[in-house]
């Protein structure tokens, strides 16, 4: 497995405050990784020092397999969306991109083109002239997410890409992400409080709590997607308890009863999601219980909190 970037035992300090505190990071290259965590967890100054915008006191750093990040080396190889960017109020759109683009290592044709493509991108082609401090919060937000994937660089770090977007953008912009990596292998790391968007978007996710790394595996292993099923009824009454426990012994299952239906977790014995789905399915429907949802393992809110112990 290559990675695009990894860091081993970073510390980063602001006088006492230890910002970072031995942080351990791997991103598979292609992937799209999601970083979690509290307010002042780590996750923007993570983001900072993988992009060199700072320099950390200790630990390593490399930047596909280059070493710490460095403009010349990796001109065009890297994007960055900073947390609060915002674009220099009086240039124009089409301006500014045009400058980041030429500093990305672009020329001639192929800076114009990767600009007209990044204000389509952003909807914002009829904004060309406009000055950015005419430009709206998440008009803004749109044109700091497009810069950052000037010239499809192979890496691109995104710190709340989707803050202050209305929801019809912030769907397309998902999209987008989403086609970028599937069809172009780029490689995201993604920090964000919206875990709906990081799981819609991400495959694996990373929890950072106090400067550390606390936990980093795929999505589905930390929600337990393939493990857990959530089954919400009309009413637990007249469920055949019996059969479900004969179908689901212990100790490979554990079978429980929630405020709203049941709860099914696998222990290691189902081979994922439908097969739960097409075993216990049958067992209800026969019982006609009424089935309002069904949900694959636990949202990742709750898998955080119950990792950082809040």
């Amino acid at each position: 497995m290559t990675l695009a970037l990894q860091l081993r035992g970073v510390v980063k300090r602001y006088g006492r405050l230890r910002a970072l505190d031995g942080l351990d990071l791997d991103v598979p290259t292609g992937c799209c990784l999601g970083l979690v965590g509290a307010n002042g967890a780590g996750k923007t100054t993570l983001i900072s020092v993988s992009a060199g915008f700072l320099r950390p006191q200790a630990g390593q750093v490399n930047v596909l397999g280059l070493g710490p990040f460095d403009a010349r080396r990796h001109a065009g190889r890297v994007g960055v969306l900073p947390q609060d960017a915002r674009p220099p109020p009086h240039a124009r759109v089409g301006e500014l991109l045009h400058f980041y683009g030429a500093l990305q290592g672009l020329r001639g044709a192929s800076l114009a083109s990767a600009v007209a493509t990044a204000l389509e991108r952003a909807h914002l082609s009829d904004r060309r002239q406009t000055p950015a401090a005419a430009l709206s919060h998440g008009m803004q937000r749109r044109f700091s997410v497009a810069q950052a994937l000037l010239g499809e660089p192979e890496l691109v770090l995104l710190d709340e890409p989707l803050a202050g977007l209305d929801p019809r953008e912030a769907v397309r912009m998902r999209g987008l992400l989403v086609d970028l990596r599937r069809d172009g292998g780029m490689t995201l790391v993604i920090s964000s409080h919206q875990l709906p968007d990081i799981e819609m978007l991400c495959d694996e996710v990373a929890f950072v709590d106090r400067g550390r790394r606390v936990r980093q595996d795929a999505l589905r292993n930390v929600t337990g997607r393939d493990s857990i099923l959530e089954i919400t009824l009309e009413s637990t009454a007249g469920l055949p308890w019996e059969d479900l426990r004969r179908a689901f012994p212990a100790p490979d299952y554990t079978l429980s009863e929630t405020a709203g239906g049941l709860r099914l977790e696998s222990h290691g014995a189902a081979a994922g999601e439908a097969d739960l789905n097409a075993r216990l399915l049958p067992l209800l429907l026969a019982a006609n219980a009424r089935i309002r949802e069904i949900r694959a393992g636990d949202p990742l809110e709750q898998a955080y909190l119950r990792q950082v112990g809040h």
